[in-house]
């Protein structure tokens, strides 16, 4: 994958959020957590070199780029933090206020004819069958028309975590899903399964909120 385009967007974007953190939640001095930073940067593009080009229509590019960022920092520690530290600091570097926008505006097409297609769209074009850092999902409706569930069977954040030795801490990123849930305003997420913790798929099923019905 090149560095030029979204990689080096969502590093201008996120990277001194993801610094800002490592003071927050680990406690870093502010020199050891610039000193985080830098040495992260060149390990972020590195990552990135190593992964294939998405297809255009493949959803996920964010993704897995998001977890290359968060590889790179990581392996950037002086020590390796645990899975429930390193969800609160994924979450709280992600979350800025463009990103907390941009859930909210992804809340109000949530549901949609439109949102709807997208995923099924998604679920058809089985990426992962030709990029293994890429996802293959199923697309659920729910009976009651109470909202839909995505359920994927490969996801490109696991193999990506398992080639950066970080296999083990692949829970943290699976939390953020709740976090970008409730941020859109609309959805109650829900869960039963991930890969990461040994389930036979990831489910992601969002629910429309009981305050919006």
């Amino acid at each position: 994958m090149k560095y030029m385009g979204m990689p080096m967007g969502m590093w201008a974007l996120f990277a001194g959020s993801f610094q800002k953190q490592l003071t927050a939640v680990f406690g870093y001095d502010s020199d050891t957590a610039k000193g985080i930073a830098q040495s992260a940067k060149p390990k972020y593009k590195a990552i990135i070199s190593d992964l294939p080009e998405f297809e255009k229509a493949d959803r996920f590019k964010m993704n897995i780029v998001n977890c290359a960022m968060l590889g790179a920092f990581v392996l950037s520690m002086p020590h390796r933090p645990d899975v429930e530290q390193l969800a609160v600091y994924y979450a709280n570097a992600m979350m800025t206020k463009p990103m907390q926008w941009f859930c909210h505006n992804s809340g109000k097409r949530k549901f949609t004819k439109k949102d709807i297609s997208g995923m099924k769209a998604t679920a058809a074009l089985k990426a992962a069958d030709r990029n293994p850092y890429s996802w293959n999902m199923e697309f659920y409706e729910y009976p009651d028309g109470s909202g839909y569930e995505g359920r994927f069977t490969k996801y490109g954040i696991c193999v990506l975590m398992k080639k950066l030795g970080l296999y083990d801490l692949t829970p943290a990123l699976c939390h953020l899903d709740y976090t970008m849930s409730e941020a859109n305003g609309v959805t109650d997420f829900v869960r039963q399964y991930t890969l990461a913790s040994g389930g036979p798929y990831c489910d992601c099923g969002y629910k429309l909120s009981l305050i919006h019905i």
